[in-house]
Order: C-alpha cells, then structure tokens, then sequence
C-alpha cells in the first residue's frame, strides 16, 4: 500500500478505463413530483377525450333532431298541409296578389270539395302551375250562365262575395244561357274575380284528381291572418 508523506493512508480505486462514475440524487419530494405530473397527465388526456365524446354525441344529437325534423316536415308537406303564394288577381277582393295561405291536402282524401271552398289544383292546361279557384258546381249538377248570372239546377245562384257579374268569354267551355251538365267526380270553379279568371268557363270542370287541397287559413299579410271562411250560398228562384 502507497504510504504519502504526511504519513497518512490513502486509497486508490482500480476502475475500469470505460466505467464512469455517476452519482443521482433521488430524494422523496423528487419522486412525488414525478407521480403528480404523470397523473396530470392522465387526468388532461381523459378530460380531451371526454370533451370529444361529448362533442361527438352533441352532433350526432343534433343531426338526429334535424333528420327528424325534416322527415316530419316532408310527410306534412307530402300529405297533410301545404304553403302556397296567391299569384295574380283572379280571386280579388276575397284574395289578393302576394298574400300566403295554408291548403288542407287531407279533407279532400276523406270527404268530397263543398260549394264555396277555395281549392288549389293542378291547371288543366298547364299542370306546372297551380290555380286557386272556388267550387261553384258540384258534380252530377247542371250550371248555366246567362247574362252574367249563375244558375245551378235552373236556380240563381246568390254570390254575396262578387263585385262584378259573371262574364263569358269567346270560344270558351260555356256560352250563354247554355246549359252544362257537370260529369262525375268534377267541379266547375271560378274565381272571384270573374273579368279577370282563366277558370272553367274556359277549359271546363276540373277533374278531383287535379285538386291538391282547400284554402283553410290565411298567414300573410299579418293584418288579414285567419281561417279561410266558407261560404253558405242560397240558391233563389
């Protein structure tokens, strides 16, 4: 053993040329802290997943209402009730040009159009476009206008609702004081503006296959909002 000059001992170690020496603290607040930040961790990975499956769920709730919704909204549209816009002025004063109304698609497929219901159909000669007219002759009836009067079964027809007579137009359907026999399951409609209506005192009865429902209520302007009245006729003399 080495003696140094001061007498005291000394020890050398005999380590390996490639071996280091390394020296880790590791203390127990050291180890804690390592504990805490991984739990941390955890805890801000499962709150992102589940703000995510809560994102997930939210928008696949949403798309769910929106599916229904619409499906809802297509089978009324389809067969229970439909908007529609009154375009011209065949049906002043009772309609007016612009204003919106709700047509009844479901009366018409449990029962038989009324003399006096507004109806929305399908035009004879342009099934694109949709007419708004009201029933005036019934099926199985026989209609006349003579003189720009109404007659159903040989009886004036009292038309409270005209501002004008009923005219009858060149190379029409009906002639003067022609008597027509209406055929089944078809109505004679007319609108209330009888000058200015292309109705069937031009192309005729129109076929119930044609007639898309009834005007029953009346949404736009606001000032006119309500339900559409029927008219109680009284056939005179």
């Amino acid at each position: 053993m080495p003696i140094s000059k001061n007498n005291k001992p000394s020890v050398v170690l005999n380590l390996p040329k490639n071996e280091q020496q390394s020296h880790v603290a590791v203390t127990k607040n050291t180890v804690n802290y390592e504990e805490e930040d991984e739990n941390l961790k955890t805890r801000e990975s499962f709150i992102v997943i589940k703000l995510f499956k809560s994102t997930l769920n939210f928008f696949f709730d949403f798309l769910e209402t929106i599916v229904v919704a619409l499906s809802v909204f297509v089978v009324i549209y389809l067969f229970v009730m439909q908007p529609h816009e009154v375009k011209g002025s065949s049906m002043e004063p009772s309609f007016k040009n612009n204003e919106y109304i709700i047509t009844d698609k479901i009366s018409y497929r449990l029962g038989e159009p009324q003399r006096g219901e507004v109806v929305i159909f399908k035009a004879p000669v342009n099934p694109d476009v949709d007419y708004i007219k009201r029933i005036i002759g019934l099926p199985g009836e026989k209609i006349m206008i003579s003189k720009g009067k109404v007659y159903i079964n040989n009886k004036l027809l009292n038309e409270p609702y005209l501002d004008e007579i009923t005219p009858l137009f060149p190379g029409g359907y009906i002639e003067d004081g022609e008597v027509i026999s209406i055929p089944e399951d078809h109505y004679f409609a007319m609108g209330d503006n009888r000058p200015h209506s292309s109705d069937s005192r031009e192309f005729g009865p129109i076929n119930k296959k044609l007639i898309i429902g009834k005007a029953v209520f009346r949404y736009w302007p606001i000032n006119e909002l309500g339900i559409v009245p029927r008219i109680s006729y009284r056939l005179g003399v």
